[in-house]
Formats: C-alpha cells, structure tokens, sequence
C-alpha cells in the first residue's frame, strides 16, 4: 500500500483515504472491544436463530397439516357434525372478526382518552400513578378471569352468552395495552412541539388534537394493532361468555362461533375431518395474528 493511500497504521487501527479523498477508520477485528463486540453479535444472532426455531416449527405444521385442508368451502361453510364429511368454519371467522371488532371499537376510544389524560393533562397526579400501575397490572392478568368477570356482569344479567359479552371480554384484555401504547407515544412527542403550539395560541384541546395525537399516530396504531392480535388469538375469556355456535351470528345477543373455540372443541374429537379442520382453523388464526403483527411493525417504522 502507498503513502498517499495509507497514512496512519497501527497494529490496531488502520486510517485509510477512501477513493472521495476522505478518511476513514479501520478498527481490527482482533483488538479487544471489536473482538468482543463481535463475539457478542454472534451470539444474539444465534440466540435469536434457536428462539425462532419452534415459531417455523409450528408454522411449518401448520401449513402441512392444515394448509391441503383450506379451500374457499372449508372458509364458508358451516361446522359438520359428528360423522359428516367436508364442512368448513366461516361461522367462526365471522363471530371472531365481529368480537374483535366489537373490542376495538370498544376499548379504544377508551383507552386514547386515558392516556391522553396519563401522559398530557395530568401525568403526575395521584390518580394517574394509580392508573398506571392497574394498566401494568392488567397486561399480565390471566385472559380467563376477565371472561369471569364479564361473564358475572353480563351474561347472568341477560341470562344468555352473546357475541356481545364476547366482545366486551376481549375489549377488557385490550385495554391496557392500547393505554400504555397510546401514553407512550404521546409521551415521546417533543416537548418543544407543544410549547410552540402554545406560543401560537393554541388551547389545550386544540394542541392534544393537532399536535400530539398526528404526531403520536404511529405509536397509537402500532398498540392497536397489536391489542388486536392478542385479542383474536384469546379462547378461555370467550369460554365463559360467547361460548359456541353451529350457525352464522345474527345477533349480537346469541351465542356465536369463533376460531379459537372451534379449535379447542375440535382438536378432541375423534373424527379426523374435525381434527383437519382444526388444523386448518389454527393455519387461518395465526396468518390473522402474524399479518396483525406485521402491520403493527411497518406502521411502527412511519413517520408523522
């Protein structure tokens, strides 16, 4: 190497001039920091690798088990009975969506108010603290509880399982998610943002619904999507409140099918055509869940 293209060299480090004319600093791969550094890559990238490994597992399964069994029938039509052939469970994929819908509209206006209140109007308040740590509380609490807990409020008080109550469940265990989610990102819109809104002569009203929230609009949707995707997986909650059905929904008062409950009941029966649909059911959830997910990581990366 030449002078010109070599101008300080160490047994470390190496400053070479790249072909624009600048300088750039090559570290050796064998000094201590680089070395560690680079042994520490290493090993997340394998720690991730094994952590991947029952994910592709089961989704291999899934896709060889339950992907020859899907077909536009098996998507639409009604449940079989005991020793009928063929059926489907567009019953289920239709009670779920309603109830996931019905959670989402549910929870959360509720929960972008709340945080509104948590991360903007009074974010040091004793009631704010309170309502902090019961959201944190929340997000570990067992689903099948809040299926209890509406299940006393709702479906004694109708006397009925519905798709109603169903949704209500689901909206309980999506609550807190969206709370934290939607405070963090409020949180995050800089401060100096707000305080030229202010200059400006903005109101309080008008700085949370111009300012905060488009700006914060990533974050919100990001713990939306993924509130929805941890709703539409959840069986035990709507054991206790929407229970089952063989037909399609017409009522948000009745009992209604969903793809969590069809796999649960199906999975122990005898019969291999419910076993395959079963299987198949498990393929259509969690393609819901991983393009729930999906979508909440690229909507993560925009920028408002």
């Amino acid at each position: 190497m030449s002078a010109p293209d070599l101008v300080v060299e160490s047994q470390l480090h190496t400053l070479e001039r790249t072909p624009g004319g600048l300088l750039r600093l090559q570290r050796s791969p064998l000094e201590g920091r680089a070395l560690k550094s680079g042994i520490l890559t290493g090993l997340t990238w394998l720690a991730a690798l094994i952590a991947a490994v029952p994910l592709f597992s089961v989704i291999y399964m899934l896709f060889v088990e339950g992907g020859s069994r899907l077909s536009w029938e098996t998507l639409t039509a009604l449940p079989p009975s005991a020793f009928d052939l063929g059926g489907g469970f567009g019953n289920a994929i239709v009670g779920t969506v309603v109830m996931v819908g019905l959670a989402t509209l549910i929870s959360v206006p509720f929960g972008i108010l709340a945080a509104v209140y948590l991360a903007i109007l009074e974010p040091d308040s004793r009631l704010a603290h309170t309502v902090r740590f019961l959201a944190k509380v929340l997000t570990g609490f067992p689903s099948i509880l809040a299926g209890v807990f509406v299940y006393a409020i709702m479906v004694v008080t109708m006397k009925s399982y519905s798709a109603l109550a169903g949704g209500v469940a689901l909206a309980v265990l999506m609550l807190p998610t969206v709370i934290l989610a939607a405070e963090q990102a409020m949180a995050m819109v800089p401060k100096k943002m707000k305080d030229a809104a202010y200059g400006m002569g903005c109101t309080r009203t008008q700085v949370i619904l111009q300012v905060v929230l488009p700006t914060g609009a990533s974050g919100i949707l990001t713990g939306v999507m993924l509130a929805i995707a941890g709703a539409a997986g959840n069986s035990a909650p709507l054991l206790f409140t929407a229970l089952f059905s063989d037909y399609y929904l017409s009522s948000l008062t009745e009992p209604t099918a969903s793809l969590a409950i069809l796999i649960y009941n199906f999975s122990g029966m005898p019969y291999d055509n419910q076993i395959q649909l079963a299987w198949a059911a498990s393929l259509v959830l969690v393609l819901i869940v991983l393009v729930f997910n999906i979508l909440a990581r690229l909507i993560g990366r925009q920028k408002y």
